[in-house]
């Protein structure tokens, strides 16, 4: 198989977004959804609206999100809309909550190694294309969140989440599934979005603010590592793979905290599952634009 080529820049700007954007060589077609992480409330490392407000414009995108199934202030409609305000996106831009309504969308995992079937936001079907825009750093719960985990969780209705934390059954209490079915059913259902847009998808990750929680934590810790520029790639597996790469090869001293989690979740089973679904590619070549 031929290397899947992911794009870097060090430098961390609005600007940069745009400019290795275009190194892609994209053109995503018709009504594009741009998947972003709207913050949960108190978060302070979260991309913000005018941080990406210059590539949203420039694909023409809605802001596309889905309601979680946790307590919190995004586990209802109304409530996420209101934080949606709050964290001032839709003073920017148009912004589509896409399970606000049911039923879900269904798509199928045929060959998923431990669901085979995954429930999205059901205005995932008013998009021809989708630009996935990633705020690389740890994960609570999936040890680390990239672009698969916007894929995945992010794009899940709030019972999609349940069904992905319960590894199949929206029952199972998500804080004691099985660790390495729930991160099984995140690659699973990673690829089942991937797969839905047929290459009319495109993914940016942006390794700032790297905490080793989530942005869907309110509390979450503070940054542990300086920033590190921004990637793209149109395969999620290699921009994910090349993240991961990227911090076991960093000098910064703050990576040995992010590792601990990563591995202590066993993250990088996430990316190995999507790569067995066919989603991407692990062998990938870095090309530096700056």
């Amino acid at each position: 198989m031929e290397k899947s080529k992911v794009y870097f820049t060090s430098e961390v700007t609005p600007e940069s977004v745009i400019k290795i954007y275009e190194a892609l060589g994209v053109n995503l077609p018709g009504k594009v959804a741009v998947k972003l992480h709207s913050g949960e409330q108190g978060n302070k490392n979260y991309l913000r609206p005018e941080f990406v407000k210059a590539i949203v414009e420039k694909v023409n995108g809605t802001v596309v999100e889905c309601n979680t199934a946790y307590e919190g202030a995004r586990n209802t409609t109304e409530k996420h809309r209101k934080l949606m305000d709050e964290h001032e996106w839709t003073k920017y831009f148009n912004v589509d909550i896409m399970d606000a309504e049911g039923p879900d969308m269904e798509l199928d995992i045929p060959n998923g190694l431990q669901i085979k079937k995954n429930y999205v936001g059901k205005n995932l079907a008013n998009y021809d294309s989708m630009l996935v825009l990633s705020h690389f750093k740890g994960h609570a719960m999936g040890g680390f969140g990239g672009a698969l985990k916007q894929l995945s969780i992010g794009c899940a209705s709030s019972y999609g989440k349940a069904y992905i934390h319960g590894a199949g059954d929206p029952n199972n209490d998500m804080f004691k599934t099985d660790q390495l079915q729930f991160v099984t059913s995140m690659g699973d259902a990673a690829s089942s979005v991937h797969k839905y847009f047929n290459g009319n998808i495109a993914y940016i990750n942006a390794m700032v603010n790297i905490s080793i929680d989530c942005d869907c934590d309110g509390n979450a810790s503070a940054p542990c590592m300086k920033n590190i520029g921004i990637l793209a790639s149109t395969d999620p597996v290699a921009i994910d793979q090349a993240c991961i790469d990227i911090i076991y090869n960093s000098t910064d001293p703050g990576k040995d905290k992010l590792i601990a989690r990563i591995e202590e979740k066993l993250g990088t089973n996430i990316i190995d599952v999507a790569l067995k679904n066919g989603a991407g590619n692990k062998e990938y070549e870095l090309i530096n634009i700056d």
